[in-house]
């Protein structure tokens, strides 16, 4: 995927990108007594394309989960959770640790499979996996973790795996959370490792959320193995919070609806594609090809792509018998598990535009939830290089970008309508917030403000929290 180059100014991005258009599909509509199924939206940012020019142009293939009732049949939930217990952990840490995990036992049922791992310089399986029969023989051992010794992260993520793999099945929710306060310093510690391993976990339908507490632990790390494995990361500043986070990601495990959700958009001949945004793809010639771990009762997951259309193209379609024909961008194709049905299904759909010499009908066209989630994306993005400055100790470039992504986010949130681009906007001015006097990226600020941008990275290219 190549960078972006992007002049933030007061100009809609609509009006930088020469953006996309049109058409549809919405490929999962349910006939009476059918179990509920997902909806796929595919859809240009713009209907209506100028004619007679090369277009660069933007597309959003979305999907919706579809709505699923906490007291309704659920897929059990395979989780191995994952304990920091080194010598930083001691004191409030590990006490709110203790009392986090076993709260979020309360919401698990007898069906569900846990197992608990806690790692110092050594790496212990407290409780192997087994179904929560006895929630208090569980909740004893948990309340029984002291905390002594160094941090063997990679050894408790991959004993976590171990446990899951146990009960590993389709049918089944499976997840490792992990909670670090610390420097992995026993075995494997380089964010790429860890990356490497998310994404071999993420082949084996096997998620890994993590969170990370304090200031002291790296988030890169944490970070790459959250996304790589199709998990969620959290950057937890007090210990107070900690309650509240695991039972939101134990309800967020517990709403999945579809997994092993597999994207494949074919762009015909002539029309290249040039980047995707919003999840790792291979782009192979005209295809391109993304996973999703799992997508959530409710919730909406979209990936973006970018594609060049030649003027020759946007010609034909206006003269003689091509005249005001749609063109095709994009066909789309889903496969997942549903986890009502148990069943694998697919959803189909198409991507097409028109074009006109009017300029008016081409502002007229746009679809402004579609090009909301263009903005989105592509300011992440720019947060990325704003933490690429910091690391290179240019703390003042770095300020400079995040005023301008923050500008860029507040304008198109007026301009788009978007609540959600108006928090994004809130997110970057935090980030600079934090930078206020900072000269150096190892001040406290630079280190909190760097935390905030890798986490709020991550949640926007994920869309990992629920509307």
């Amino acid at each position: 995927m190549r960078g972006i180059s992007l002049k933030l100014s007061a100009t809609l991005l609509v009006a930088v990108m020469c953006p996309v258009s049109a058409v549809m599909s919405e490929a999962s509509e349910r006939e009476a007594g059918d179990a509920p199924k997902m909806t796929l939206n595919a859809k240009p940012a713009y209907a209506v394309l100028k004619a007679g020019e090369k277009q660069l142009a933007w597309m959003r293939v979305g999907l919706t989960g579809f709505h699923r009732e906490k007291e309704s049949r659920r897929p059990p939930i395979n989780v191995a959770i994952v304990l920091d217990r080194s010598g930083s952990m001691q004191g409030e840490k590990i006490a709110r640790a203790r009392e986090a995990a076993i709260g979020a036992l309360e919401l698990l049922q007898p069906t569900d499979i846990v197992s608990v791992i806690a790692y110092d310089s050594d790496v212990n399986v407290l409780i192997p996996a087994t179904r929560l029969t006895d929630k208090e023989q569980v909740a004893s051992v948990i309340r029984n973790i002291q905390a002594n010794g160094n941090t063997a992260l990679f050894g408790g993520v991959s004993k976590g795996a171990a446990e899951v793999r146990k009960f590993l099945d389709d049918k089944h929710v499976n997840r490792i959370i992990l909670l670090s306060d610390g420097l992995a310093n026993v075995g494997p510690s380089a964010p790429g490792e860890l990356g490497a391993l998310g994404a071999s976990l993420k082949k084996e339908n096997i998620s890994v959320s993590t969170l990370g507490l304090g200031l002291g632990y790296n988030e890169d790390l944490m970070v790459e193995l959250a996304g790589k494995s199709g998990g969620n990361h959290q950057f937890i500043e007090n210990a107070s919070e900690l309650a509240g986070i695991f039972r939101r990601e134990f309800d967020e495990a517990l709403s999945v609806v579809a997994q092993e959700v597999d994207v494949k958009v074919t762009i015909p001949e002539g029309i290249r594609p040039v980047r995707v945004l919003g999840n790792a793809a291979d782009v192979n010639g005209q295809t391109v090809v993304t996973r999703l771990s799992q997508v959530y009762s409710d919730q909406q997951k979209h990936v973006v792509i970018e594609v060049e259309i030649p003027a020759s193209m946007t010609s034909a379609a206006t003269e003689g018998a091509d005249a005001g024909n749609v063109t095709s961008l994009a066909s789309v194709e889903v496969t997942y598990t549903n986890m009502h049905s148990n069943k694998s299904e697919t959803l189909a759909g198409i991507v097409a535009v028109t074009f006109s010499s009017s300029d008016d009908a081409v502002k007229a066209s746009i679809d402004t939830k579609v090009m909301a989630d263009v903005v989105a994306l592509v300011a992440s993005e720019q947060n990325k290089l704003a933490i690429e400055l910091l690391d290179q100790g240019n703390v003042e470039a770095c300020r400079k970008t995040l005023e301008d992504n923050t500008r860029f986010l507040s304008i198109n949130a007026v301009q788009l309508r978007s609540e959600s681009l108006e928090k994004d906007a809130l997110q970057n001015s935090i980030q600079l917030k934090e930078l206020e006097g900072v000269t150096s990226n190892a001040a406290p600020g630079a280190v909190r403000s760097r935390k905030v941008g890798r986490d709020y990275e991550l949640k926007a290219d994920q869309q990992a929290t629920k509307p």
